[in-house]
């Protein structure tokens, strides 16, 4: 299917048909998802459903325990779990621990591993999670989950056509720190038809997400362009993918640089001395996330 004939919105609906094993979330964790978008779901549907899924029972177990909710004592029951996460954590824990499962894989290319790209991610949701905190936001669970999953677009790229993934990673270059010398996304485009945000944004679609999930795999380079109102997630992603980029060994093929436009903090009201205070944190935030997701 040549990408000079093919219009973008055909080449993203084609690639995430051919890549039905990674398009589709296991059935409990899509179930989760349409139970808790349901403004009348309760937690003891909610406890319902996952009951019957011991593996899922045992993670949300773990989390509620973890240092990461930081809540007190040892908690056995789900429902009582339930009801001291509330419904959207609960709901993230399920696709945070189906994402762990897709990100696995080896070197594709000197420049690339799926491993080096959930570092990446799992950092980018410990900073989001974090700005949400400095900003005293209460959407601490749906930044993390974006951090979490803001590329995967490029997953979606490297199960559907791979060849063309390295042919772009070896276009774009990179430094001995990872640095690329040229723009990701548009040699994505040059390649592809199309770039990781663009199949992001349509994986987010396949799997029912909301629309702010679909916002930040979508514009996470370009969060001004959305419209006022749905922009805080995706500046949040934004700032959370260069702060990312600074701390650890990861993915950083899309950013030619970190440098954070001072119009994205000025939307959400974020100085670059929070930004340096949020830095300082981020790897007790990381070994939080790594032992919940472990």
């Amino acid at each position: 299917m040549s990408t000079t004939t093919t219009g973008k919105p055909q080449i993203i609906e084609s690639a995430i048909k051919e890549i039905s094993h990674i398009a589709t979330l296991p059935e409990i964790t899509m179930k989760v998802i349409e139970l808790v978008e349901d403004s009348s779901s309760t937690a003891q549907d909610l406890h319902k459903l996952i009951s019957v899924d011991p593996a899922l029972c045992s993670r949300i177990l773990k989390v509620v325990n973890s240092s990461f909710y930081g809540l007190p004592g040892q908690i056995g029951s789900i429902n009582r779990a339930i009801v001291l996460l509330g419904l959207n954590a609960v709901k993230n824990i399920a696709v945070s621990a189906s994402l762990a499962k897709l990100f696995r894989g080896g070197q594709l290319c000197p420049q690339f591993s799926a491993k080096d790209l959930w570092n990446h991610s799992v950092t980018a949701a410990a900073a989001a999670k974090l700005i949400t905190i400095e900003l005293k936001l209460g959407v601490g669970d749906e930044a993390f989950l974006s951090g979490l999953m803001h590329d995967i677009g490029i997953m979606v790229e490297m199960q559907y056509q791979r060849d063309k993934l390295i042919e772009a990673f070896n276009q774009v270059g990179a430094d001995k720190e990872g640095v690329p010398s040229k723009n990701l996304l548009e040699i994505e485009t040059e390649v592809f038809g199309a770039n990781h945000q663009d199949f992001g944004q349509g994986l987010s679609k396949k799997w029912k997400f909301p629309a702010a999930f679909a916002n930040v795999t979508g514009h996470h380079h370009n969060p001004l362009e959305i419209a006022d109102g749905a922009r805080v997630l995706p500046c949040i992603v934004y700032v959370a993918d260069r702060l990312s980029a600074r701390s650890v060994d990861g993915f950083r093929l899309d950013l030619p640089d970190t440098d954070i436009d001072p119009s994205v903090l000025d939307a959400i009201k974020l100085t670059k001395d929070q930004c340096e205070s949020i830095s300082g944190k981020l790897s007790e935030g990381v070994a939080d996330i790594e032992a919940m997701l472990a």
